[in-house]
């Protein structure tokens, strides 16, 4: 009688004893809560260094125009408006693929009463917090790293005097932006929990098949925006041959056929797979890493859309950097002088702007390394019943990498043309409008300048960490013994 009287108590004490935010030790987590910083440090970094620069322009000579301030603040935003972007897609991935591993829990919550809407709310919830978390860190490093930059800078420019403090209400906007999209892309990440059944509590199925996600109107949305976004592209570049206004234009015709892209990867990439695919042969573990590659596009295209995005954005600021170069030393009419100090002015222009966009491709790579390895460790049954078949630990290991090899070229190749395209349509927008010696009269038209140093650069880093990405959580996967593998749900 005791044992009964007491026995209801224990859950509840079970409950009592799980710390509320236990959650936060989940896969992933962390690396959420690590792309919430960045971006919020980014953004602080940018509406700081974006402040001292307009109070630089105050104090100079030319602090009567407004001209240079508006360039700098537009930039600014822009690159912060990047940076959100590309942590809004990673995130939502990132949430996607965690959503995808608690498909059978989720499945035993509905079975007992639960309802679908309750379990996406709680996902929500999770992500406003990895949003604030996040946000917070990166608000503390990025007031602490403008503090230590400003005297550093000030010395480098010789600057004396300036009424300039790195605390202001605008650097509290990049934080509260990234807890609402951080927020935002958890509710969108997590919309996978309203198709989850209480029969799939019976099964361990993590992704969904080509069948499943290849819906009429995914394939409606996509082409939309892909469609809308490049009738943007080229209004821009049209206008750009007139105003060098066309670039805001071209702007959000880019973000919205890449938001058409990544809505739409699904149906997309496996094509691009499949011609990857025929590269590496016709051996057994060949043959296999490319049908997962195929079989499950939902979780090839998460990882590919992270790498795509990361080497589109560092390909298309160097086409439309060297293109814009090529452009501005030709308008030169051949004084070298003047060539001399343009070239030197923007390769300068140039490093900083790569340096900026790094934080974007950083961003990129912490979701690519970050769901490799939440797939890799949700796929331990699979492959011990791989290895429990006749599999070898080694080719184990090389069919995960092959599949990776196969996400990784097919994103490259993607990338590198979105981001010659993006970057010519850029500069072609901001300079269309320059007259060109000796006439001075018509239009110009650029063609991409590429810099095939930096594209082998892009090749070989991803490369690089698509291979560390994918080693370090296979190997830990095929420690464990093929019976507990088995085991695992």
């Amino acid at each position: 009688m005791t044992a009964l009287a007491e026995s209801p108590a224990a859950p509840a004490d079970t409950a009592k004893r799980t710390p509320p935010l236990a959650w936060l030790g989940d896969r992933g987590m962390g690396a959420s809560i690590l792309i919430a910083a960045l971006s919020a440090t980014f953004g602080v970094l940018l509406i700081a260094a974006t402040n001292y620069m307009a109070a630089v322009i105050a104090a100079s000579p030319i602090g009567d125009s407004g001209t240079a301030r508006t360039i700098v603040t537009v930039l600014s935003v822009l690159l912060i408006g990047i940076a959100m972007y590309v942590a809004a897609i990673v995130t939502a991935n990132t949430f996607a693929t965690i959503v995808a591993g608690r498909t059978r829990l989720i499945a035993l919550m509905r079975l007992i009463g639960a309802s679908a809407q309750t379990e996406r709310s709680k996902i929500a919830r999770q992500g406003l917090v990895v949003g604030v978390i996040g946000a917070v860190i990166g608000y503390v490093i990025g007031i602490v790293a403008a503090f230590i930059l400003v005297p550093i800078v000030n010395d480098a420019l010789d600057v004396t005097g300036l009424d300039y403090s790195p605390i202001s209400i605008a650097t509290v906007l990049p934080p509260v932006a990234v807890v609402l999209t951080t927020w935002a892309a958890a509710w969108v990440g997590s919309r996978r929990v309203l198709a989850v059944t209480p029969l799939q509590a019976l099964g361990s199925s993590v992704e969904r098949t080509s069948e499943d996600v290849a819906s009429k109107p995914r394939v409606a949305s996509a082409l939309t925006l892909l469609i809308l976004g490049g009738a943007l592209l080229a209004i821009g570049v049209m206008v750009g041959l007139v105003s060098p206004l066309g670039v805001i234009i071209a702007f959000f015709g880019g973000l919205i056929s890449f938001t058409g892209l990544a809505f739409g990867s699904t149906l997309i990439m496996p094509p691009i797979l499949r011609l990857v695919g025929r590269m590496f042969g016709n051996s057994a573990t060949a043959r296999l890493a490319a049908e997962n590659a195929l079989r499950h596009p939902e979780r090839s295209s998460r990882m590919a859309i992270g790498v795509v995005m990361g080497v589109t954005l560092v390909t298309m600021f160097a086409v439309a950097a060297e293109s814009a170069k090529a452009v501005l030393v030709r308008s030169a009419g051949g004084e070298e002088q003047m060539i001399a100090e343009i070239s030197r002015a923007l390769d300068g222009f140039a490093s900083v702007m790569m340096g900026l966009v790094g934080i974007s491709a950083i961003i990129a790579a912490v979701g690519l390394v970050n769901l490799l390895t939440i797939g890799i460790v949700q796929r331990t049954r699979e492959l011990g019943l791989l290895r429990a078949l006749g599999f070898t630990n080694g080719q184990v290991r090389r069919m995960v990498l092959l599949e990776a090899a196969h996400v990784a070229i097919a994103s490259l190749a993607t990338g590198l043309a979105l981001g010659v395209v993006y970057g010519w349509a850029g500069a072609q927008s901001v300079l269309g409008s320059v007259r060109m010696p000796p006439a001075f009269t018509e239009p110009m038209v650029i063609f991409p300048a590429i810099p095939w140093g930096l594209v082998v650069a892009v090749i070989v880093a991803t490369a690089l960490l698509t291979l560390i990405a994918s080693v370090v959580p296979t190997r830990l996967a095929t420690r464990v013994a093929p019976v507990q593998a088995l085991a695992v749900d």
